[in-house]
């Protein structure tokens, strides 16, 4: 019988490939989890000749509307020939019955993910500064497609996007709750109660940082990945989440979601980021702040949910452990940054 890691049969997987894809795999499969991502499994399967890489929902308790599988395939699939690098894909499966969740199937693109401290340390800081300005670069040119050139046009409902999110997060913190966090409802209050007007729609990623794309060479991104909470809205919301993710990872060193960046590994201060993606993109950049905090309320709940499932036993792979205890300070940061 083939390796069959967690969540995957790769005997199973190599059947439903004869079926719709047949001559796909010349031989039987193997897989191997790929360490990193919190939420959905993505695995590595080889026949020993080609290799692919597999995206699936995690093991056990799924929140409402998140880990679609056919929404990752096709915005990835509609950004093919933009100057927004993604993998190409070979195949969606939507029944359960054949691995147990629906799932895709992908190019693998070499590259190196910059997850960790360790992986960054020896960049430089010339090195670091210009792959940070190509991940602005990218995050600008995906801000820059037409949703409607692409095929997205329905792809989500940009009308009223910040509210709804904020109610959307709302709701996934009660589905996880399971303990009471501080200063959570207020946060919750006071972002219902600013939530800014948005001046520009475009198709956001939803959880971009640096070890969601895969490095290529000369420091340059090969593919942007992890697309699972991508829909149309407002564009400020991806430059929020990527200025708290610069951030955590130096108020929280070590934390098991953000580490890679630091300042001694070369990277710039995040505010020549913000300054060049609103050079890039021609953005007004001055409700960020909202953002921000916004964007450290999604991040904790996203971790509230995650250690809900590590206490329920339902995780796969390694780093789960630690991600409670990063609730509680993400919930003040933002209330400190957010007025009353």
């Amino acid at each position: 019988m083939a390796d069959q890691p967690p969540g995957l049969d790769p005997d199973r997987l190599h059947a439903h490939l004869e079926r719709v894809r047949p001559g796909t795999a010349s031989g039987p499969l193997t897989a191997e989890l790929i360490a990193g991502g919190k939420s959905n499994l993505t695995y590595r399967v080889t026949d020993g000749a080609s290799r692919w890489v597999l995206r699936r929902p995690p093991l056990g308790h799924v929140l409402a509307t998140a880990h679609d599988m056919a929404r990752e395939y096709r915005v990835i699939s509609a950004l093919a020939g933009t100057a927004v690098p993604v993998p190409g894909t070979y195949l969606l499966c939507e029944d359960p019955e054949v691995l147990g969740a629906p799932f895709y199937l992908m190019e693998e693109v070499q590259g190196t993910v910059h997850r960790t401290a360790a992986d960054t340390a020896g960049l430089g800081p010339e090195r670091a500064r210009a792959l940070s300005a190509e991940l602005v670069d990218v995050l600008a040119a995906l801000h820059a497609v037409d949703p409607a050139e692409v095929g997205l046009a329905d792809f989500g409902r940009p009308e009223g996007f910040m509210a709804r999110q904020v109610e959307r997060w709302r709701r996934q913190f009660e589905a996880s709750r399971s303990r009471e966090v501080a200063g959570m409802d207020e946060l919750y209050k006071r972002l219902r109660g600013s939530v800014p007007e948005a001046r520009r729609v475009a198709v956001v990623h939803g959880d971009y940082r640096l070890d969601n794309v895969i490095v290529g060479p000369g420091d340059r991104v090969a593919a942007v990945l992890d697309w699972e909470m991508a829909t149309l809205g407002d564009p400020l919301a991806d430059l929020g989440l990527m200025r708290v993710y610069w951030e955590i990872s130096r108020e929280l060193p070590g934390n098991p979601v953000a580490s890679a960046v630091s300042a001694e590994a070369g990277f710039p201060p995040v505010e020549e980021l913000v300054d060049r993606y609103a050079a890039r993109s021609g953005a007004d950049t001055s409700p960020l702040p909202w953002y921000t905090a916004f964007a450290r309320y999604k991040l904790a709940i996203i971790a509230e949910g995650i250690h809900y499932r590590f206490t329920q036993g339902k995780t796969v792979g390694d780093g789960f452990s630690h991600l409670g205890a990063m609730v509680p300070p993400l919930v003040a940061a933002a209330l400190e940054s957010l007025p009353a």
